[in-house]
């Protein structure tokens, strides 16, 4: 099982090795990217929204450095690898590549995505990269979320019964 994982996490490197694949085959590429830090339903349910809009989809997930640079040194919950083998275990989601900048605009010029999607947490004006898919004949995708299914929402529940 492991083996499957390790195949579904990329580097930067491999990554445009295979993004280069991709186009060649003209395959539809979906990105997506975030904390993913205590995997919930609403990350669930937007991973197979996102799946379902192309045939691959790859997910860019912020390093532990990046998350801590985002939100605070009591992030993330879950360690790096811990969040990376969670995502690559889904069957919808094709790969996984971790990223260290405190945005995924290197990730997003690197794939060039057919379609670019991120929560209804976000305006797609507030979309990092939307302009550059967009330019690049992609498009943005604003994946509506359910209220209360958040990460925090996760965290003050736990601290609140404690």
């Amino acid at each position: 099982m492991k083996n499957i994982l390790q195949k579904k996490i990329l580097n930067p490197k491999t990554l445009l090795e295979h993004c280069e694949i991709w186009k060649a085959d003209k395959k539809k590429v979906v990105f997506t990217n975030g904390c993913f830090d205590i995997l919930h339903l609403g990350h669930l349910e937007l991973l197979q929204g996102a799946a379902d809009l192309g045939e691959i989809l790859i997910v860019g997930l912020n390093s532990d450095s990046s998350i801590k640079k985002i939100k605070g040194i009591n992030r993330p919950i879950n360690n790096e690898k811990t969040r990376t083998e969670l995502l690559a275990s889904l069957f919808y989601v094709d790969f996984v590549v971790t990223f260290e900048e405190e945005t995924p605009i290197n990730l997003i010029q690197t794939i060039v995505p057919n379609v670019l999607l991120k929560g209804g947490d976000y305006k797609k004006s507030e979309i990092v990269g939307a302009n550059f898919v967009e330019e690049n004949g992609g498009k943005v995708v604003v994946f509506p979320l359910k209220k209360g299914l958040s990460t925090t929402n996760v965290i003050d529940k736990i601290l609140e019964q404690n």
